[in-house]
């Protein structure tokens, strides 16, 4: 009965079964209503939200459901410029950078003046395809669990996907070396313990570094408006601690929940996430998914929204109902989507490193 319209078969069963007035005329139309609108219940397209187990998942809707997820849990990703529209061919994104500027004369002499032609650039990026693997909910369980097994299973597939893209665009935006600003530890040379695979101890992150961030940006004529911060949580405990009083008053200010913002500090709206990134001691971002090595160091994002991209393209769940070989129903999905440093120079991101 789980594809069956419930509201569409209720009124069949009212319509076909409640006799109708002896008064009325044509009572055996009552009764075809009825066998129409039943036939109608068991034929009637499957529409659902994801989980439903009322039959099969709307891809528009479903597509929305994620979105929302990230938009909740990786509000960060959302500070940045969305090039979903310039997705060519379902995969590929085309990036025009403007060439030399133009060449500006203080009480020109000479004429006639030369024609320069300006000649653009492109950067390009591949989206790449994130899936879950299958999931197989057994008849019986369907039968006899407390909870919305289906709803469980697609929410985490959801989660799980979310979290892997937003791990995977932090790496595609993270800079090398040359954008990097160490942590100072600050006054009193305040020190981080490792983190999980990490060994020994880390200069903390000092709001005097994000200072150092700040000025670094300056210096690239990045826009001072909209600039971000995204720190590590293991960081931001001491990052906190190192504010002064009449900072902190600032800073608190700012707070957002709505957003994800927790406060503002040196023209960045600062975010905080359990994990940012991580660098191997040669200066070497590590790949998604590996573990901490021991002299690996963990790193906070600084950015402008003009300066890192990211694009979804297609989306799509997958299910199996009733398979025979399984006893049940199979669950899985992909997505699209892809990001980079959006300057092909690659100046408005930097990482806030530890030190050692």
């Amino acid at each position: 009965m789980k594809r069956i319209t419930t509201a569409l078969v209720m009124f069949a069963l009212l319509a076909a079964f409640v006799p109708a007035p002896a008064e009325a005329k044509g009572a055996m139309f009552y009764g075809a209503i009825g066998l129409v609108s039943l036939v109608a219940a068991f034929a009637a397209p499957k529409f659902s939200m994801p989980g439903m187990k009322t039959g099969g998942l709307d891809i528009e809707v479903w597509a929305k459901y994620i979105v929302e997820k990230f938009r909740k849990n990786n509000a960060f990703m959302f500070r940045a410029k969305n090039e979903s529209s310039s997705v060519l061919g379902g995969k590929v994104v085309h990036i025009p950078q403007a060439g030399t500027s133009a060449t500006v004369v203080k009480n020109r002499s000479t004429y006639p003046a030369v024609a320069v032609r300006r000649t653009d650039n492109e950067v390009t990026y591949t989206l790449d395809a994130y899936s879950t693997d299958p999931v197989h909910v057994t008849w019986e369980e369907l039968q006899t669990i407390s909870y919305d097994k289906l709803d469980s299973v697609i929410g985490e597939q959801t989660n799980e996907l979310a979290e892997v893209i937003a791990d995977d665009l932090l790496i595609k935006w993270a800079p090398d070396s040359t954008e990097f600003v160490s942590t100072t530890g600050g006054t009193g040379a305040l020190t981080t313990a490792a983190a999980s695979g990490q060994t020994g101890t880390r200069k903390a992150f000092h709001h005097k570094d994000l200072q150092k961030a700040m000025v670094l940006m300056n210096k690239q004529n990045v826009p001072k408006e909209g600039r971000v911060c995204l720190i590590d949580d293991h960081m931001y405990e001491d990052f906190y601690g190192s504010l002064t009083d009449s900072q902190m008053n600032a800073y608190q200010q700012f707070a957002n929940n709505t957003t994800g913002v927790v406060g503002r500090l040196h023209g960045f709206d600062i975010i905080t996430r359990s994990s940012v990134l991580a660098y191997a001691s040669g200066g070497t971002v590590k790949a998604l998914g590996s573990a901490l090595a021991a002299t690996d160091n963990l790193a906070s994002l600084c950015w402008h929204p003009d300066c890192v991209t990211y694009a979804m393209g297609d989306m799509k769940p997958f299910e199996d109902m009733d398979n025979p070989l399984y006893y049940g129903d199979i669950y899985s999905a992909i997505i699209r989507m892809g990001g980079r440093k959006k300057r092909a120079d690659k100046k408005g991101v930097v990482a806030i490193v530890q030190a050692p």
